[in-house]
């Protein structure tokens, strides 16, 4: 039974952890219906903690807790499934996908739908699926729930429906506007058919995938203010000269 103030056994995965203090540990998790939050892991680094080996990241968990303030505590937790997980540009992979979230997110605001798709995210990448498609997926799914979701039919200034043959250039705060520019000279210039198939989830091309990086990266940049992504840097180094 939940009492007031507690919440018992929730689906949620843990995102981020520090120590705090001699043998405790401050978790950020993602729950289903919660959101992002921080909890108080006590003693969890302790040689006979009872959350050793369990507060991993990308694993399914159910946890539970208690408190009202801004850092409630654990009481509880256990593994839901259990991911094997992959090694490489993969496992990398899985880690940007953390750190979108906590530069993303609000602590408090629920997003099941994102809540889900991050979990499938996790299975695709684990599961030896092309990362660069899980990957694009997760930020366009991403940039909608955080408020930024992106236009991709129509031209913001004639309301007209985006023409596979024209070039449109992408407004980060915007849309999409029709130009005689070409993409060679412009990163955020688009062909009509590359726009209208990311926003139909054609990632399969490679040219709608290059696309969706050179979009996606530009709009992420704008978002973050200039903050930068350490795992992309990873991410870039070990593709050479490719970006996440």
């Amino acid at each position: 039974m939940t009492r007031a103030g507690s919440i018992a056994l929730e689906p949620a995965y843990l995102l981020h952890a520090r120590p705090w203090r001699e043998t405790s540990q401050l978790c950020e998790v993602l729950s289903q219906r919660h959101g992002r939050l921080g909890l108080l892991a006590k003693g969890a680094r302790g040689a006979r903690s009872r959350w050793r080996g369990l507060l991993r990241p990308f694993q399914p968990l159910r946890l539970s807790w208690t408190g009202r303030g801004s850092l409630p505590v654990l009481t509880a937790a256990e593994p839901s499934a259990y991911l094997q997980l992959p090694a490489g540009e993969p496992l990398f992979a899985m880690f940007y996908l953390n750190e979108l979230l906590m530069n993303f997110l609000s602590r408090g605001d629920p997003h099941p739908d994102l809540f889900a798709h991050y979990g499938g995210a996790l299975a695709s990448l684990a599961g030896g699926q092309p990362v660069e498609p899980a990957l694009r997926s997760f930020e366009l799914v991403l940039l909608e729930e955080a408020g930024y979701g992106l236009n991709l039919r129509h031209d913001v200034v004639s309301e007209r429906p985006l023409e596979p043959g024209l070039s449109y250039r992408y407004l980060p705060e915007r849309g999409p506007v029709a130009t005689d520019r070409d993409a060679a000279g412009d990163k955020l210039v688009f062909s009509g058919a590359e726009l209208l198939g990311i926003a139909a989830g054609d990632l399969g091309s490679g040219e709608n995938l290059r696309a969706a990086r050179r979009l996606l990266r530009s709009l992420l940049d704008h978002h973050l203010g200039g903050r930068p992504l350490k795992t992309r840097a990873v991410l870039s180094a070990m593709r050479g000269s490719g970006a996440a």
